[in-house]
């Protein structure tokens, strides 16, 4: 039987799973899609995919590049070019990221509109999520629970 972890759901019950896939492999769907996560060879896992961690940030700066492409398509600037690097750095006790650096390229971005270019970026789903973060309830089921869901 795989080992099945249940990662989120929010209000309408759109559920999120992550499944073993054996090793440090896990296959997440959402929605119909697939991800796959992976710990890197020095850490046991064999590097067929992004850690958790990793997709984490992926995310965080797919959301900010999606409310930048937003922003200068309503302005009428171009998007060639746009892109979002991330780079992170660990905490200790607990582990954790502890600092996230976004860097935005837009070269299609006018001088005179950049400062309401920041303001749309910064708010975007994540990063608020980041500020305020919710409130994580964990349940683990036991074997015998698992089966009846």
């Amino acid at each position: 039987m795989d080992r099945t972890l249940l990662i989120g759901m929010n209000e309408q019950n759109n559920v999120i799973r992550a499944v073993h896939q054996g090793g440090d492999r896990l296959l997440m769907t959402v929605r119909g899609h697939e991800l796959y996560s992976d710990q890197p060879v020095q850490d046991g896992g064999e590097d067929t995919a992004a850690t958790p961690t990793e997709i984490f940030l992926a995310g965080l700066a797919g959301c900010v590049a999606f409310y930048a492409e937003r922003f200068l398509r309503r302005n009428g600037l171009a998007t060639d070019g746009l892109a979002v690097s991330c780079d992170y750095s660990w905490a200790e006790n607990p582990h954790r990221v502890g600092e996230v650096n976004l860097a935005v390229e837009a070269p299609g971005l006018s001088l005179e509109k950049r400062e309401a270019f920041t303001r749309v970026v910064e708010h975007c789903t994540l990063h608020h999520t980041l500020q305020r973060p919710p409130q994580v309830h964990l349940k683990v089921l036991a074997s015998e629970a698992v089966g009846s869901h």
